[in-house]
């Protein structure tokens, strides 16, 4: 019997049915969001040929160094999406992802812009998403259910 990977996107597919088809060239991502989960799974596997392919040429970095920086991603949250489906020229995926480094953990929420070019989705760019309150108090992304500093905001 082979031992089959959920995939690390929290999507609840089999990562060869998920994600992992789309970093690894099967087909594109259909969607916005199934496009920001296959780069979140892309970051956790330091995928960073994939990441570029994926980012529109407008706002493409040069390069990227996923090695400079000792990031261990833990969970990812789908918060909402606006358009990104088929026939959409432009989406939208807001989303929280925790991470840990060095030995904190932490959650990036960021609202991101994709666009529909050339038959596939790319990533353009995104804002980050400050919460005024305490972003201890919030619930985790790992989707345990519990407040981030009873969970993994536990140091």
């Amino acid at each position: 019997m082979v031992d089959r990977q959920l995939c690390r996107c929290g999507s609840g597919l089999e990562e060869e049915n998920c994600c992992l088809k789309y970093i690894f060239g099967v087909t594109h991502a259909p969607t916005a969001e199934a496009l920001m989960r296959s780069r979140y799974t892309a970051y956790v596997l330091a995928q960073k040929d994939y990441l570029l392919a994926t980012w529109s040429e407008k706002t493409r970095p040069e390069a990227l160094n996923l090695d400079a920086t000792k990031i261990s991603w833990k969970g990812l949250t789908i918060c909402r999406t606006q358009a990104g489906a088929k026939g959409d020229q432009r989406g939208l995926v807001e989303f929280i992802a925790s991470y840990e480094a060095a030995g904190k953990m932490s959650q990036v929420h960021e609202s991101s812009r994709f666009i529909y070019d050339q038959d596939r989705w790319l990533y353009v760019d995104g804002d980050i998403i400050t919460d005024k309150k305490n972003p201890r108090n919030a619930m985790c992304s790992c989707g345990s259910g519990k407040k981030f500093k009873r969970c993994c905001g536990q140091v």
